[in-house]
């Protein structure tokens, strides 16, 4: 154990990071190599840094945890343990699977146990190989035992009226700092003071699709997708709004919906 751990740390609530970077700080076998604060950040610096393991948070904008692992060839995927709020689904299919995880907030002993495993596993020459199916197989085993319950009308504070705004008339909703600008396919404008990454994770994701780091769609509101220069799309909905991919939800749109 005399190398030091090489280690990207990817979680989109600052605080959070900063947590755990002053954890990992007191250990000597650590070294930071990068840190992210969105799934599309931590693949780029997965790529570009090559660490022996990755903290990724299970949710965070542009790409879950899960997704940035799905979008890394076997040759750039590092050893990795999810961070996450208790999650009994993906406890279940984490553990069932082989996979390191962390519960927030991060205990230093739990996270010491972490480290003492990654240095074990990368002496093993087929590290990867095990890793990649481990990782794959959990994905599985999550989508398949988690509830399929999802949001299906948006509480908004109009006035003195709460208005209980359907999920399918929902065009686009689009993060505006603290706030969420939703509009609907009639071009009805509403705005809640909420998370994007938690609405999205309440609503259907085979009906909606994130354009970017502050965008998601319902894609039955999508009349035209063009293609821009650099591989992104500008997309128009029915209601007339235009709104542009970024470079990796480009390449998630292409796989998911312009493709026969």
């Amino acid at each position: 154990m005399n190398a030091k751990l090489r280690i990207v740390i990817a979680d989109d609530e600052r605080p959070a990071r900063l947590f755990l970077k002053a954890i990992l700080e007191d250990f000597e076998d650590v070294e930071i190599v990068g840190e992210a604060e969105n799934g599309a950040e931590a693949i780029e610096i997965i790529k570009e840094s090559k660490p022996d393991l990755a903290l990724l948070d299970l949710q965070m904008p542009e790409a879950t945890g899960l997704e940035v692992i799905k979008m890394l060839r076997k040759l750039q995927l590092p050893l990795v343990a999810f961070v996450t709020a208790y999650d009994e689904f993906a406890v279940q299919a984490f553990e069932l699977n082989a996979i390191d995880y962390l519960l927030k907030p991060i205990e230093k002993a739990r996270l010491r146990e972490t480290l003492n495993r990654a240095h074990e596993r990368l002496e093993q020459a087929d590290f990867r190989e095990r890793e990649l199916a481990n990782l794959q197989a959990a994905a599985e085993t999550y989508e398949k035992i988690s509830p399929k319950t999802f949001l299906e009308r948006i509480p908004i504070r109009a006035g003195d009226e709460i208005v209980l705004l359907p999920v399918r008339q929902v065009a686009s909703i689009v993060a505006d700092g603290e706030l969420l600008r939703i509009t609907t396919l009639q071009n009805e404008k509403y705005t809640i003071n909420f998370r994007l990454k938690d609405i999205e994770a309440r609503i259907d994701s085979n009906k909606f699709v994130r354009l970017s780091r502050g965008a998601l769609v319902n894609t039955d509101a999508i009349a035209q997708v063009n293609l821009m220069p650099g591989g992104t799309y500008l997309v128009t909905l029915k209601n007339r709004q235009e709104i542009s991919s970024s470079r990796l939800q480009s390449r998630i749109l292409r796989e998911q919906l312009l493709k026969l």
